[in-house]
């Protein structure tokens, strides 16, 4: 491989290897940062909003939320229980420019994405379908989520209001 005076060799992407470039590796930031409040082991409770139709059930799940190798990514996972049916799935949570993206691949197949932006102590997960706000209280022990859905992505019905817990 041959430089120039002004690139290197060196490894700025793992998927490409090493390189010669003069681009440096990416730095964390105060936005990578920020996504340190949601780092833990968390005990999610709570219900699904019943409806004329549907009856609310309870929901208990388990939430792992914990950094990538480099700290630019959150791995979510989670499993647990609404109603009788096991649910689960896996969330990275990145920094996209000025934003954060959230990409949710759940136990029956389906991959929703949403935009994440955090203010304070308040976060808002906003998708196509789905969206989600968090309030953060006990000194950041404790995330009161209010999920919503919509079928036609422009009237939202409140479908679960669940509270997390760390426990680690």
């Amino acid at each position: 491989m041959s430089r120039t005076t002004t690139e290197a060799a060196r490894v700025v992407s793992v998927a490409a290897g090493v390189e010669a470039t003069d681009q440096m590796a990416s730095a964390r930031d105060s936005r990578h940062e920020a996504l340190a409040m949601l780092i833990g082991n968390w005990i999610n409770e709570g219900q699904t909003i019943g409806t004329a139709e549907i009856p609310s059930v309870p929901i208990l799940t388990s939430d792992v939320y914990e950094w990538t190798p480099g700290g630019f990514f959150v791995v979510h996972s989670a499993f647990g229980k609404i109603g009788d049916t096991s649910v689960g799935g896996v969330e990275i949570i990145g920094v996209d420019g000025a934003a954060y993206a959230s990409t949710f691949y759940d136990s029956f197949g389906n991959v929703h994405r949403s935009r994440l932006e955090i203010e304070g102590d308040l976060l808002r997960w906003t998708g196509d379908r789905t969206r989600c706000t968090v309030t953060l209280a006990g000194g950041g022990m404790t995330q009161v989520a209010r999920h919503e859905s919509s079928a036609d992505g422009v009237s939202w019905t409140a479908s679960m209001d669940v509270t997390l817990r760390k426990v680690a």
